[in-house]
């Protein structure tokens, strides 16, 4: 799809990819085959995924967490969302930005207690506050840890080497 054409159905640049449901095409391919009939929307039952930019569905991590139930795939006609279970269910990780309470030497845990897959430890530090320690190979990036997350300090990256 030309960029014209993107920009018109209000998709936005490359690099710029809003997050899209679990098990998506990569971004130009969803783009082209969703239809935006928002069966994806009505099967979440999470309420993870709402109607973003342009009518295309997106995932909002500060309403819920993706429980990788599949509803969202099943409910998919057009093949924007396609389930394989040799990769990751999303094109993005997470990470922990400088704002993390602990990292300004406040206490808090939140996340690391939200998080059921054991992602985010804190170690005891001599003498300082724990700080959380991220483990990316446990991540499931189901997004449990960021509405919790008092400041906003952990968000979704883009994976850099993604299958398509």
């Amino acid at each position: 799809m030309d960029s014209a054409r993107r920009s018109f159905m209000g998709a936005r640049r490359a690099g710029d990819s809003p997050l899209r449901p679990p098990w998506s095409l990569a971004e130009e391919a969803f783009v082209e085959s969703c239809t935006r009939c928002d069966d994806c929307l009505r099967a979440c039952p999470t309420g993870l995924l709402h109607p973003g930019q342009g009518g295309f569905p997106e995932v909002d991590f500060s309403r819920a967490a993706c429980t990788f139930c599949g509803d969202c795939v099943t409910a998919c006609r057009d093949g924007a969302l396609s389930r394989n279970d040799a990769r990751s269910a999303w094109r993005h990780t997470l990470t922990i930005v400088a704002s993390c309470l602990p990292k300004q030497r406040v206490e808090c845990r939140v996340c690391g207690e939200s998080c059921e897959h054991g992602a985010i430890v804190f170690r005891p530090r001599l003498g300082n506050v724990a700080e959380p320690e991220f483990d990316a190979a446990r991540c499931t990036a189901c997004g449990a840890c960021i509405a919790p997350c008092p400041v906003g300090a952990l968000r979704p990256i883009p994976l850099h080497a993604e299958a398509a």
